[in-house]
């Protein structure tokens, strides 16, 4: 559960750093997604997922 509260916790962080530089450039960003359609959504969706996998089981394999 630790694990879990510590990811969820770095998840905001990370996420929190773009508003707080660069309001601007997120908003940029955002209406940017908004104009993708829904097929180019759920692939990089699907690749981020992945790419977390595979981070994931790399660091925890002591690969990274």
């Amino acid at each position: 559960m630790q694990d879990l509260l510590t990811a969820v916790a770095l998840l905001l962080i990370i996420e929190g750093i773009l508003p707080f530089l660069s309001p601007r450039t997120l908003r940029k960003a955002l209406f940017a997604i908004v104009q993708q359609n829904d097929k180019s959504l759920r692939w990089t969706g699907l690749a981020s997922m992945l790419t977390g996998v595979a981070l994931l089981y790399l660091i925890r394999q002591g690969g990274i």
